[in-house]
């Protein structure tokens, strides 16, 4: 808080009420409204992505390296809830940031990081499925649990130093007038992204992994329905396995495109938002981010909704029956799922 009294000294705050909270605009009753489905927004993500940690980590049937891109997906969208949205929350409903211009910044940092981080798993899972899908004699060496590993040593490593970085050095802020006044005078946590790393952080972190991903999936999809056609003349366990290979493929599908709906408009407007002289409202631009926030409710609902081994292993989870000593070797699948 030292470096910003100092500034305020500097420069002329009286615009921004001395970079004070003002008394927020909204009825107390549409305040506990927002808060009330914000907060139940918050719960589904960090229970519902909790429970696919759980389960996917004790249940050794699901020990699988798509489960393992997908525990790690759980994991992106889980510190999200419990780290991220909380403080999202109380700014976007008091319109105001209380929690000081380091923490601002660290905040934004672990925001921008574990966004982009969720669309590199998404990429990941891509991959994987194309081998799955695409090479199924192939898939079991290609896709090997030390591959998986470095895989998420990039999903992880390469958004962290990219958001750490840009947001540290104030790169992304180059060239932006009234910049330093703005971080020295207000009171909303303000991260400005120039031309440059406006276009960057949307080409880089989103538009160019979307687009493989896509590209990937219609090839899937492609070979999906070739597959389709042939598939009776298969062997039984072959035919099963690419049944299964085929569903998996369009679950994780749904996951992507839901990924790209939430998360395009806010990534859109980060990009357009320096050409435009940075007038998209800040109600708008909260609206967007939390509309991103949502994808991550939105993953374990999706899961529970085409995952029957999901909803078993929540079962089993409330139950307490994981407690229980060599549970962990339960069955989760019905002869049909395994057929």
């Amino acid at each position: 808080m030292a470096p910003s009294t100092m500034q305020q000294e500097t420069f002329n705050c009286s615009e921004y009420e001395n970079g004070s909270c003002s008394e927020s605009e909204r009825p107390l009753g549409i305040r506990a409204a927002i808060y009330s489905f914000m907060a139940g927004a918050i719960f589904i993500t960090v229970f519902g992505n909790l429970t696919m940690i759980i389960s996917i980590s004790y249940f050794k049937q699901l020990h699988t390296p798509t489960n393992f891109l997908i525990l790690s997906m759980a994991v992106t969208d889980f510190l999200l809830g419990f780290t991220i949205m909380p403080y999202s929350m109380i700014r976007s409903v008091e319109n105001c940031w209380y929690f000081g211009l380091t923490f601002c910044k660290i905040h934004y940092s672990f925001d921008l990081m574990l966004s982009i981080t969720s669309i590199f798993h998404l990429c990941s899972v891509a991959i994987d499925r194309f081998y799955a899908v695409c090479y199924p004699l192939r898939y079991s060496t290609k896709m090997t649990i030390p591959v998986i590993k470095r895989l998420l040593l990039l999903c992880w490593s390469v958004p962290g130093a990219f958001a750490f970085g840009v947001v540290f050095s104030e790169a992304y802020a180059d060239g932006i007038e009234g910049y330093d006044i703005l971080v020295a005078c207000s009171s909303s946590c303000p991260v400005m992204f120039n031309k440059l790393w406006g276009t960057t952080l949307f080409m880089a972190g989103f538009f160019t992994p979307g687009s493989v991903m896509v590209g990937i999936y219609g090839k899937i999809f492609a070979v999906s329905k070739k597959h389709s056609r042939a598939i009776n003349n298969l062997p039984e366990n072959q035919n099963n396995q690419m049944r299964k290979d085929k569903k998996a493929a369009k679950t994780l599908g749904i996951v992507m495109g839901v990924f790209l709906l939430c998360w395009f408009p806010c990534f859109f407007t980060i990009l357009l938002d320096p050409f435009l002289n940075f007038s998209t409202p800040i109600v708008l631009f909260d609206a967007l981010t939390w509309f991103g926030y949502f994808n991550s409710t939105c993953n374990p609902l999706i899961y529970g909704f085409f995952y029957p081994w999901f909803r078993r292993a929540l079962k089993y989870i409330f139950l307490g029956k994981i407690f229980s000593s060599h549970f962990h070797n339960t069955n989760l699948f019905t002869q049909k799922e395994t057929e």
